[in-house]
């Protein structure tokens, strides 16, 4: 599996050609070169998963490749950083999932950037993007996927902020890039606090379950909490960071301001669900040296989908509404491996985690291309300036209740079984526990057919231009990723590959919990189509009921203004305007003495070098006659 280098290096070199050839060519032959490339890699990605899960089996479980391997930088004669690539089923799968969105997205810029400045620009940071994320999923290591990590996030600091001539958009990169740098700090600490107790930042040795490799960390503990779950929880910040978890979500609802294809690129398969990756390359040492964490991210991952579910239902921006939606979804995957064990039944949450992951990515991927489309037919974000888009609109319309129905877990869409294994595994943990992640299932789907009959039903807007369906580039992966949702929950079998320890699982649907989650989900679109599809004075009456939750989670519970009260009364005032005066009046003030002093020394000597030669002569005849008397008197 040599070829799985190419994986790597093919977008890399894409980056950098058309980066350097910027605005030299046409803009459509950067998009077929960007387009292309992503094609090949693709078609390596799918070739790599058949060659893997068809031979990589010993004794009924999956092994590690490593294909590629390295070494870069030696610390001590254990302590090394690796490059190379790593081959097992959770890998394999993220390479499906990531090149299969990209491309769709790709060929969906073709269409939807058209005649945007800076087409070549966005093709390169594309490809950008997708090798930092294939970088990182590869990784053999945690310290090369620390490196990728960041790389995903310079790159996504880039695409968020592609409109650079536009306020808002700079600010979302910016708030993007800041957040996520704070919460990569803690992960940062927490491999330093590994790799020194354990020797290593290999993923094998760490993951391999031998208690020797851990000795060092046996009864080291800070504040009465042991160093292990100190280590892991700080690893988790980062995750928590890059997938947006409460309180460190507040970064991508404003990332929406990037190109819509964007949106779908880091919302489906990318940035966001880097965490929940972490976390799953990482699983054997939640489970063994640090389960208290694991059932913290387990209750910051319901806590987090509950809150996210509540504020997208009152949100009016078609692209915010399906931004709450991802970081509700993501909450359900941490959820997933939070109340999961290794290996066996006990598995069974670590698999739903991963196989939500997959069916996830297809439909809000969907999801987001379909917003694109509306976008550019009414040129608003706004649900408001929407509605009856369904007459002119019937791809898009049809692809977009397909997604709908999947996240909102009605069978037999791809969706469907994989929440309901979550919702499996929540039960098994805690009866309570799984009665919350059902009532936010059906939170879900209420506020996504909200949007769907806000959007495609109602009244019709009027519109400058008559809205018409998306020509082929964009109408494609609506209908590629349609089908994928139809049908991937069918054909996957996916406890037979993805497991927590590489042993096939034996799932079956619970029935009990199906048909639980299959009422609340059908309760939920009943109400949501009696509120939505026509227009109602029930929806202001509730509005008036409940002013105070309606207008706490309109204004997303207030957690910008904390942070901005935090950061800008406190921190800014408090702290930084205080060491500001400090810096100018005392340090530089110092600074400007010592060169004002010596000016003023230089300027009272300088006639010593006038160039004159009786004054050079009197001043010697004067100086001779001093030494003179010094010797006679002394």
């Amino acid at each position: 599996m040599q070829y799985t280098l190419l994986i790597l290096l093919l977008p890399l070199l894409s980056f950098i050609l058309l980066g350097l050839i910027d605005s030299k060519w046409k803009p459509k032959v950067a998009g077929t070169i960007g387009t292309t490339v992503l094609g090949i890699i693709t078609a390596l990605s799918y070739t790599t998963a058949w060659e893997y899960f068809s031979s990589a089996k010993l004794n009924g479980v999956y092994q590690k490749i490593i294909p590629f391997h390295f070494q870069w930088m030696r610390f001590t004669e254990n302590l090394h950083i690796d490059l190379g690539i790593l081959l097992d089923p959770i890998s394999v799968m993220m390479l499906v999932v990531i090149t299969t969105i990209s491309l769709m997205v790709h060929i969906y810029s073709l269409g939807y950037m058209k005649g945007e400045k800076g087409f070549e620009r966005y093709y390169s940071f594309l490809s950008l993007f997708s090798f930092s994320m294939l970088g990182l999923v590869v990784a053999t290591n945690i310290f090369q996927m620390y490196i990728f990590w960041e790389l995903v996030g310079v790159s996504s600091y880039l695409l968020i902020g592609f409109y650079y001539t536009k306020p808002s958009a700079v600010a979302a990169a910016k708030k993007a890039f800041i957040v996520t740098r704070f919460a990569d700090l803690g992960f940062l600490v927490g491999i330093l606090f590994l790799s020194f107790y354990t020797k290593t930042f290999d993923f094998g040795i760490l993951t391999s379950g031998e208690a020797s490799v851990f000795a060092s960390t046996t009864g080291v503990s800070f504040m009465g909490i042991s160093l292990m779950s100190w280590t892991m929880g700080l690893i988790f910040i980062g995750g928590a960071g890059k997938s947006a978890m409460f309180p460190l979500h507040i970064w991508l609802p404003d990332a929406m301001e990037g190109p819509t294809p964007v949106s779908a690129l880091i919302h489906a398969a990318t940035m966001v669900v880097a965490g929940v990756y972490l976390v799953a390359r990482l699983f054997p040492v939640y489970d063994l040296y640090a389960p208290d964490v694991l059932h913290g991210i387990a209750y910051v991952g319901a806590f987090t989908s509950l809150f996210a579910a509540v504020i997208a239902c009152v949100q009016t921006d078609i692209k915010r509404v399906l931004a709450f939606s991802t970081i509700s979804q993501i909450g359900f995957m941490m959820v997933a491996l939070g109340v999961s064990r290794m290996g066996g039944e006990e598995g069974l949450g670590y698999m739903a985690g991963m196989f939500h992951l997959f069916t996830h990515s297809m439909f809000k991927g969907l999801l987001f291309l379909g917003a694109g489309s509306i976008i550019h037919a009414v040129h608003s974000n706004e649900m408001g300036n929407m509605g009856g888009l369904r007459k002119h609109m019937p791809i898009t319309n049809w692809t977009f209740l397909i997604a709908c129905l999947a996240i909102s877990g009605i069978p037999p869409f791809s969706g469907f079984f994989s929440k309901d294994e979550i919702l499996t595994a929540t039960f098994n943990f805690n009866p309570y526990f799984g009665a919350m992640m059902s009532f936010t299932a059906g939170l879900t789907a209420f506020y996504m057919f909200r949007l769907y009959y806000s959007i495609f039903w109602g009244k019709e807007h009027k519109q400058a231009h008559t809205p018409h369906e998306s020509k082929f580039a964009m109408a494609f992966p609506l209908v590629f990723l349609a089908t994928v949702t139809v049908f991937i929950g069918w054909a996957s079998h996916f406890s037979e590959f993805v497991t927590s320890d590489g042993i096939s699982l034996h799932s079956e649907i619970d029935m009990k919990t199906a048909i639980i989650s299959i009422l609340v989900a059908v309760v939920s679109i009943t109400l949501a189509t009696i509120l939505y599809k026509k227009e109602s004075n029930i929806l202001n009456k509730l509005a008036t009921t409940f002013s105070g939750l309606h207008k706490a989670a309109t204004h997303r519970f207030y957690i910008d203004e904390v942070y901005l009260f935090i950061t800008k009364k406190i921190i800014f005032n408090n702290i930084s305007r205080p060491v500001a005066w400090f810096d100018r009046h005392v340090i530089d003030a110092t600074m400007d003495g010592f060169a004002n002093t010596t000016q003023l020394i230089s300027r009272k000597t300088k006639g010593f070098q006038s160039g004159q030669v009786q004054q050079y002569a009197y001043v010697f005849l004067l100086g001779t006659l001093v030494i003179a008397a010094l010797v006679i008197f002394i």
